[in-house]
This record gives C-alpha cells, sequence and structure tokens, in this order.
C-alpha cells in the first residue's frame, strides 16, 4: 500500500481533527455557535446546521475535488433561506459550505466575500436546475440568489477558478 495519503483522505483528516477542536472549544461555554461555517471575519453560512455523512453520491463524486469538502453534507432543512460565502478559504478559491442540504422552496444566496478574485456562480451540465449568476465579480458583498422550488441535485462551480476546486453542490429534498 502506498504511504501517500490520498487528497481525500488528507482533506477528511484534517475535517476531523479541526471538527474535534471545534467540540473541545465548545465545552468551555461561550455562545453556543457550532463554528461549523465560520469564515476568517467570524461570519457564517447561514444558521447553525448539522454535518451529515449521507451525500447523495452525484454531489459526493462532483465534489470530490473540491476545496473545503470533508466528505459531509451541512443540512439546513427547515430554513427558509440559506447563505454560501463565495471566495472562502485559504485563497478565496473556495464555496462555504461547499455541500448543503435544503428543503423545496428554500432561497440559496450566494455572497462574495471579496477574497480570490472575480467569481461567479454556474450550474453543471448534471444540475437539476440551470442557473447563472452572470459575468465574474470581484466586489466583496455582491449577492446572487436563487430559490430551488423542485427536489434535485444541484451541481454548480465558479467558471474562473473551476479547475482550482471551487466547486459547490445542493441536495434539495421534498419539504
Amino acid at each position: 500500500m502506498s504511504e501517500r495519503l490520498s487528497r481525500r483522505r488528507y482533506v477528511a483528516g484534517t475535517g476531523a481533527a479541526l471538527a474535534l477542536g471545534t467540540l473541545a472549544g465548545c465545552s468551555g461555554g461561550g455562545d453556543g455557535d457550532s463554528g461549523g461555517t465560520d469564515g476568517e471575519d467570524g461570519s457564517d453560512g447561514g444558521s447553525e446546521a448539522e454535518a451529515l455523512d449521507d451525500v447523495p453520491s452525484a454531489i459526493d463524486e462532483y465534489l470530490s475535488d473540491a476545496r473545503l469538502y470533508d466528505g459531509t453534507i451541512l443540512d439546513y432543512t427547515g430554513e427558509d433561506e440559506v447563505t454560501v460565502r463565495v471566495g472562502a478559504g485559504d485563497v478565496g478559491f473556495a464555496f462555504d459550505p461547499p455541500a448543503i442540504r435544503v428543503d423545496a422552496g428554500t432561497t440559496v444566496v450566494w455572497e462574495w466575500t471579496g477574497q480570490g478574485g472575480a467569481h461567479n456562480v454556474e450550474s453543471a451540465e448534471d444540475s437539476a436546475a440551470e442557473f447563472n449568476s452572470g459575468s465574474s465579480v470581484s466586489a466583496e458583498g455582491t449577492t446572487f440568489e436563487q430559490t430551488f422550488e423542485s427536489a434535485g441535485v444541484q451541481l454548480y462551480y465558479c467558471l474562473p477558478h473551476q479547475a482550482s476546486g471551487m466547486l459547490g453542490g445542493i441536495d434539495v429534498v421534498e419539504a
């Protein structure tokens, strides 16, 4: 067996270590925030969400090389609106969170961090719906929103940084 770690194993291990660190930090009181989607600026990707490992295979395969993807999906079912940060991660080439689960009828709002250059949001070929934020922009605070009315797997990317792993997935389920 090779002693080299696969990228997926490394990311999963790193994610597990970070999760343990977050859980350890929760035992000391604090404000009860899970910290799971906290960004460098202290904002989070929306309400607290549970990380689940029952990621649909289409999303798991699509995100296998995505930045920040640790093999889990954040469950935001029951929320009317969920925010995904655009330009997250150490170099700003990630969506945070990269994988989410929402109910049909939920609006997903992508919000630009101003990091990593100009970004956009485009649905991938195998996505259940077509959506596109338009030209790439870099301005912090820019938003794009899409309401997903029907259940299905939504796959998306940032066109300028797709090859760098700026990919995302949404599992839209019936409420």
